[in-house]
C-alpha cells in the first residue's frame, strides 16, 4: 500500500518557506527528497509529508 500524497516529480512547496517551489525527487520511509526548482545542483531538501502543500492549480 502506497502511503505517500505526493507522486514523484509533483510541485509542491515547504510550508515554512511557501516561496520555494521544490519538485519530489524520491520518496522513501516517509521522507520527501525535493530538489529546488531552477536549482538542481542544490543539495535536496528533505521533508515529511505534513510539512508540504500542493502548489495551487490556477
Amino acid at each position: 500500500m502506497l502511503e505517500n500524497t505526493f507522486p514523484i516529480g509533483s510541485e509542491v512547496f515547504a510550508k515554512v518557506n511557501p516561496d520555494l517551489k521544490l519538485t519530489i525527487r524520491q520518496y522513501l520511509k516517509r521522507i520527501y527528497y525535493c530538489t529546488v526548482n531552477g536549482n538542481p545542483s542544490q543539495r535536496d531538501l528533505v521533508y515529511f509529508e505534513r510539512e508540504l502543500m500542493p502548489i495551487p492549480v490556477k
